[in-house]
């Protein structure tokens, strides 16, 4: 994981952070649509029955602390779900197959956000419940 430094301050910047406060980054740039995916993997993950995921480029991303609390676990093969280690807060997710983005979750994100839903995503497998 790079940490990148932008500085263009005419730049669309949203902001996030994790529970705790010890993983914080900035967004710069306009953001994607938010995809909310009810896959099983994603409902254990977020431990609730869905995941809010906005994919963002990681050139786009300045990490302003906390990457060492950041603990990765390979969910399936090829597949890296990142956390902080402090609190818990899932944080991302990334592919192999596209590994300059990272799925970013929605719900760290500071309000206001200037995004909307894009799409669901494994509805036939949400939670009977």
């Amino acid at each position: 994981m790079q940490i990148q430094q932008m500085s263009d301050s005419s730049m669309t910047r949203t902001t996030g952070s994790c529970l705790c406060g010890q993983v914080r980054f900035v967004i710069h740039g306009e953001l994607g649509g938010i995809q909310v995916c009810y896959c099983s993997q994603c409902r254990k993950a977020q431990g609730g029955p869905l995941a809010t995921n906005i994919p963002v480029k990681q050139a786009q991303i300045e990490w302003l602390a906390g990457l060492d609390y950041l603990r990765n676990f390979e969910s399936s093969p090829g597949k890296l779900r990142a956390f902080c280690s402090q609190c818990g807060s899932p944080v991302y997710s990334q592919r192999s197959s596209l590994p300059d983005v990272l799925r970013i979750r929605a719900g760290l994100l500071d309000e206001p956000v200037n995004t909307a839903l894009a799409s669901h995503q494994h509805v036939t497998s949400r939670a009977a419940w």
